[in-house]
């Protein structure tokens, strides 16, 4: 018989014996770099779960409580130049941390305290001051004035309607040809310091102009080299000038924090008091009868021409209001501040009717938005312009105490023509 030679298996796997000591005795190094990116990995992630929590949770959204749970919760009530949306955003990280970190009790005995709080006192919130009779009346007198402007604008617009004449295309162009024509006419010193604002009367024979001197002038056109009266009584720079588009008056606006009304052989009619800051701009109503004005204490203000009275005192803005405009037909008001939003208000009922918010680069007029004309001269930023009522000059004053007067050569060069616009 011949024998064969058995063949030779593969060992079958054992598991360790001993409790596993050799898998013990194994051991991962992981490297400091390694450990920074896994730690930079977790407070990332706890700081997105924060946030998370932070956007999901229920704080109050008025000031008082904000800063009473705050106080609850042992943190600041209050940093340094802290505003209310920032003191907001503030609590609702300090709770999502708590939360987090499994301190819930604390926000528990902060929410109970709290309720017992305003058990103990309801807090009445005012939503509407009342105003005075004045206003009432001035109310009334704006909406009847609004609504005969409104009917000549309406009749205006079914004649253009109606009529085959009518050429809107033409008069643009007609208007822009006049623009691209202007040229630099005249140029002259206004004042030691810069200049700040500038306004022509109403039937453009006067330039006012006013300065960082406190100083207002008249000066007299179309060449502005004699000086008509000199406006003197603010204790600080005037930061806007604007005539009557009825009277023969102006108004002016200072950062004495008051408002002045004149006559155009410089005496002094009104003072308007009140505003808490310095004072931005001022307008008048098309009416003639009203006076708006803007300031660095968060308000804009409307006062009554004759009497001087205070008929409004209108807030809305969380910054400085700067600019305010009137509607040609009076019953509108725009205002605009440094918290990047305009806001729009009817005279008539005091409701903020319209927010236009989310401005980062100027606003071009026009049907295309295109640059029709740059008039360069100045030598430093201008601070204001203003134009005369049949657009025939425009008048810029500027930061080099200069004042430049523009018109249109186009005139001239076609032997005076003219075009009715309706504005």
């Amino acid at each position: 018989m011949v024998q064969h030679t058995p063949l030779a298996r593969r060992p079958a796997f054992r598991p360790p014996q001993n409790g596993g000591a050799k898998a013990d005795d194994e051991r991962y190094v992981i490297s400091e770099e390694s450990r920074q990116v896994r730690e930079r990995q977790e407070r990332a992630m706890q700081e997105l779960l924060i946030r998370r929590r932070a956007a999901a949770m229920a704080v109050p959204t008025n000031d008082k409580s904000v800063r009473g749970r705050l106080r609850r919760l042992g943190d600041a009530i209050t940093l340094f130049g802290e505003r209310e949306m920032e003191r907001r955003a503030r609590l609702a990280q300090l709770m999502a941390r708590l939360d987090v970190s499994g301190q819930l009790d604390r926000l528990l005995r902060a929410y109970e305290e709290e309720v017992e709080d305003e058990e103990e006192e309801e807090v009445q919130y005012l939503f509407f001051t009342e105003g005075p009779k004045e206003l009432r009346e001035a109310r009334i007198d704006i909406a009847k004035y609004s609504i005969k402007r409104a009917a000549l604008r309406v009749q205006r617009a079914k004649r253009r309607r109606d009529d085959p004449d009518e050429d809107v295309d033409a008069e643009t162009e007609w208007a822009l040809k006049q623009a691209k024509g202007m040229v630099l006419d005249c140029s002259s010193f206004g004042d030691d310091r810069p200049l700040t604002g500038c306004s022509f009367s109403r039937d453009g024979t006067i330039l006012a102009t006013c300065s960082l001197s406190g100083v207002t002038n008249l000066w007299e056109m179309p060449q502005v080299t004699n000086k008509i009266a000199i406006l003197k009584d603010h204790k600080e720079r005037v930061t806007d000038v604007v005539f009557s588009p009825v009277d023969d008056c102006l108004a002016t606006a200072s950062a004495d924090r008051t408002a002045k009304l004149w006559k155009t052989d410089g005496t002094l009619l009104q003072t308007f008091e009140g505003h808490l800051d310095r004072l931005a701009r001022v307008a008048f109503h098309p009416s003639g009868k009203y006076l708006g004005t803007t300031s660095f204490d968060k308000t804009w203000r409307l006062w009554d021409v004759n009497t001087g009275a205070e008929l409004l005192l209108q807030e809305g803005h969380s910054r400085s209001v700067y600019g305010i405009a009137f509607q040609q037909e009076g019953a509108l008001a725009a205002s605009s501040g440094l918290d990047s939003l305009a806001r729009v208000w009817d005279l008539r009922t005091g409701r903020s009717i319209l927010a236009f918010q989310g401005h980062i680069k100027p606003i071009w007029s026009g049907r295309d938005f295109s640059l029709v004309k740059s008039l360069a001269g100045h030598e430093s930023k201008v601070a204001s312009l203003d134009i005369t009522a049949d657009s025939s000059c425009i008048a810029t004053v500027s930061h080099d105490r200069t004042i430049k007067l523009w018109t249109s050569n186009s005139k001239e060069e076609e032997g005076g023509e003219t075009m009715d616009i309706d504005l």
